[in-house]
């Protein structure tokens, strides 16, 4: 058997680079990992179908940097430690054990998009390009040395579940192509160019909330940042919520249309006054309270 591996993994990719190992006959003694959240919409394998297919044992620790904890992780002796979109922070003490190193599949082209979300913050951002980086381990998140990267173009209408389609396939050819060098303990490594490097933490459902005071192409990218599967964007009429699923700045309803940000313009198609013109609110959702009668002059 080749050298212990202990995978630390989450989310579709962590399920790519788990079944690659385990095709490919690595030893790998455990995945550590978490338990679906129920208030979570779950629209990505997890690596721990690929472990069970395999009879690989699965844990769920809520804190993996407990005393207790990193006995049970110490007695497992792993030599190498791979961590793929595992979403907790692991103490140095744990990736102390393992005297391969420990390594960590981050998806974006670092030293930019440190942190959580980093496909979500780069639509957002209107990135063109994004991608997947491995790297060393350290106590800063997403900040050691980098071993590999592999970027994808995205285009400026795709949604972040669209990016993230896109770039999943980038994760498994880094692993693919570094696995050999990490087990041998042989890797290159490339410090992280600390002038660049921009970081930005989880986002939550809150995040979503339209400032209409931005540009039409700042709301349109949070639109498609965040429309399903995640939470939405969304703006607060009296005691309703206007969920906007998608919208369009360019159509012949926004053309030449101007008012004070947030403004109802128009109701059927319902365009909205932003910061420097007007969006077509096309796909769109009421949730709670009472559905409020729009029409125009009415701030969302």
């Amino acid at each position: 058997m080749g050298p212990r591996i202990l995978f630390f993994g989450y989310s579709e990719v962590g399920y790519e680079c788990l079944s690659l190992l385990l095709e490919r006959g690595d030893n790998v003694v455990a995945l550590i990992s978490h338990e679906d959240n129920p208030n979570e919409k779950i629209w990505f394998k997890t690596p721990a179908v690929a472990a069970r297919e395999r009879g690989i044992p699965v844990h769920t620790p809520e804190n993996v940097n407990t005393p207790e904890c990193r006995e049970r992780i110490a007695a497992l002796q792993p030599e190498l430690i791979l961590s793929v979109y595992y979403r907790h922070m692991i103490g140095t003490k744990i990736l102390g054990l393992a005297r391969l190193g420990a390594w960590n599949m981050h998806g974006s082209l670092l030293p930019r998009y440190r942190g959580r979300a980093p496909i979500n913050w780069a639509v957002l951002h209107g990135e063109t390009r994004i991608g997947m980086t491995l790297h060393r381990m350290v106590a800063r998140a997403d900040a050691g040395a980098i071993v590999d990267q592999v970027g994808v173009e995205i285009g400026p209408r795709d949604t972040a579940e669209q990016a993230f389609r896109k770039v999943l396939p980038c994760a498994r050819r880094v692993l693919a192509r570094q696995i050999d060098a990490l087990l041998a303990g042989t890797v290159r490594e490339t410090p992280q160019d600390e002038t660049q490097a921009t970081y930005f933490g989880g986002r939550k459902a809150e995040d979503g909330r339209i400032l209409w005071s931005q540009s039409s192409r700042q709301i349109f990218n949070l639109v498609r940042a965040v429309t399903d599967p995640y939470p939405g964007a969304f703006a607060d009429v009296g005691g309703a919520r206007l969920m906007v699923w998608w919208a369009e700045e360019d159509t012949p309803a926004t053309r030449g249309r101007r008012g004070a940000p947030g403004e109802v313009l128009a109701v059927d198609p319902l365009v909205v006054a932003t910061g420097d013109g007007a969006l077509e609110l096309t796909r769109t959702e009421w949730r709670g309270g009472t559905i409020p009668q729009l029409r125009p002059g009415v701030r969302l």
